[in-house]
This record gives structure tokens, C-alpha cells and sequence, in this order.
């Protein structure tokens, strides 16, 4: 099992960066990839999930992120494929408090989650998960890789084509994508 990887991002992609430790290359899927940037070096907090027919690397920039992926994956019928676009809003105190709150509407409009996954996760974590709130990095960015970003995270392309154009472009990628969920869940 592993805790943390420190190395070199190589490669990102919509789902997923490439992180180089020790002239391996690993692929690590991460809620929002457009945070890291290719060339610098960080320390990814990762977890492995291991299946008869996967073996993957779920990486996250801070301890706060994982331990909430963690507790989300740990919700029956809730994998790591659906827990990603959670974590890709930035949000956990507003998804704490959707859950502390019994906040079903807020829950289902994540991808993915339906009504019954949603009363899942709040029974299974109301009262049982605290986290401090995360830090968010700013990185350069384009309208295309926004678009590739929220399809990767289960979004339509005509439900993300229709948000983008009222996201505010000067701002970060990272900060861009957290615009633009907010915008998909209304």
C-alpha cells in the first residue's frame, strides 16, 4: 500500500496525470489534473485500489482530499470512478454539510448519483466525517481543456458546452472547473 509518491508530473490528461518516481512513470487518476502542472515536482497522496480486473492509483494534492475520498468510497455502491467528480468541485466542507444537512438534491446532482447512492452516503457518513478545508493552486489553462476536464468527470458535452461560455476565463483552470460545477449543479 502506498501513502504518498513524490516525483515529476510528465503527462496530464482529462482523468489522469503521469507522475515519474524513480524513472517509473505512474498514472494516477485525480479529481482535477489541470492543478498539477508538467515539470514540477509534488508530493501526490495516493491510494491503490486493487480488483480482479483493475489495479489504479487514485492520487490527491493534500491528506484533507484523500482521507474524504476514502470516507466516500467507504459509502456502499459508491466507487472510485463516481467519488472523483465529487471531489473535482474543491468543495468537502459544502459536501460535509450536504450531508450533515440530508441535502439529497444537492448530492444527486453530482454524475452519477442517484437518489438512492445520495441517502447512501448519508447514512453512512452523517455525524462520522470532519475535514478541514482544502488549498487550491492556480495553473494556465485553455477552453478546450476546461471542456475535456468536465467530460472526464461524466458531464454531457451539451450540458458543458452550454456552462463553459459563462465561465469567467481569466481565472485559473482549477478555479474555472470549480465555476463550472457550480454552474452543473444548479
Amino acid at each position: 500500500m502506498y501513502s504518498y509518491l513524490l516525483g515529476k508530473v510528465t503527462e496530464i490528461e482529462s482523468t489522469y496525470i503521469v507522475v515519474e518516481v524513480g524513472g517509473v512513470g505512474y498514472q494516477i487518476y485525480t479529481p482535477n489534473p489541470y492543478s498539477f502542472e508538467i515539470g514540477s515536482t509534488y508530493q501526490v497522496y495516493v491510494h491503490q485500489v486493487i480488483r480482479e480486473d483493475e489495479n489504479s492509483l487514485y492520487g490527491f494534492k493534500t491528506k484533507e482530499e484523500k482521507e474524504m475520498f476514502l470516507k466516500l468510497i467507504s459509502v456502499k455502491g459508491l466507487g472510485p470512478k463516481m467519488a472523483l467528480p465529487i471531489l473535482a468541485t474543491g468543495s468537502i466542507p459544502g459536501i460535509l454539510d450536504a450531508i450533515e444537512r440530508e441535502n439529497i438534491l444537492y448530492l444527486k446532482k453530482f454524475p452519477k448519483i442517484g437518489d438512492k447512492v445520495a441517502k447512501q452516503m448519508i447514512l453512512d457518513l452523517k455525524g462520522k466525517v470532519t475535514i478541514a478545508n482544502i488549498e487550491t493552486t492556480s495553473s494556465s489553462n485553455t477552453y478546450e481543456e476546461l471542456i475535456e476536464v468536465l467530460k472526464g468527470l461524466g458531464y454531457k458535452e451539451k450540458e458543458v458546452k452550454a456552462v463553459v461560455v459563462r465561465v469567467n476565463q481569466e481565472l485559473s483552470l482549477e478555479d474555472q472547473v470549480k465555476e463550472a460545477l457550480k454552474l452543473l449543479l444548479k
